[in-house]
């Protein structure tokens, strides 16, 4: 009986976990809830830019692309929209106009700030990135919806 090398029996027993991780359901319900009720924007520039840079994870119009469903990539975009959601949703509006203000205001800050988008996703989503022309207009425009 041949002797494998140890390389060729951990890539086996990895080729193996690879697929058995493929098989835990979380990561892969890829269903957006419906748009209950959507943030009110000061023009289409801000819009397009808060579509660009922010719906994929704070909207329930989430793109999901096809490496959103191999594991572990899949838990961790999951885990990211389910973040993203909870903490600001623009699908999920308040109506109440203070609410909405603060929102507006703190998305205006966490951005200026270059916490959002995180650079991860920009690698993946060259659209999502913010220039040096594009994040002062994204900036300007959550103020102007907050007003």
């Amino acid at each position: 009986m041949k002797k494998w090398p140890w390389w060729v029996k951990t890539l086996a027993i990895l080729v193996i976990l690879f697929g058995l991780i493929q098989l835990i359901p979380f990561g892969k319900d890829h269903q957006n809830p419906p748009v209950v009720a959507e943030a009110t924007f000061d023009n289409a520039t801000t819009k397009t830019l808060v579509t660009n840079t922010c719906f994929d994870c704070h909207s329930n119009e989430t793109v999901w692309p096809w490496y959103s469903n191999i594991a572990p990539v899949s838990w961790l975009i999951q885990r990211d929209v389910d973040e993203g959601r909870q903490n600001l949703n623009f699908s999920d509006w308040s109506s109440n106009s203070l609410v909405s203000q603060e929102l507006f205001s703190a998305a205006a800050e966490v951005v200026s700030r270059g916490k959002m988008p995180p650079f991860y996703y920009v690698w993946l989503h060259p659209k999502a990135k913010l220039t040096s022309t594009t994040l002062p207009k994204l900036v300007q425009g959550f103020q102007n919806s907050a007003k």
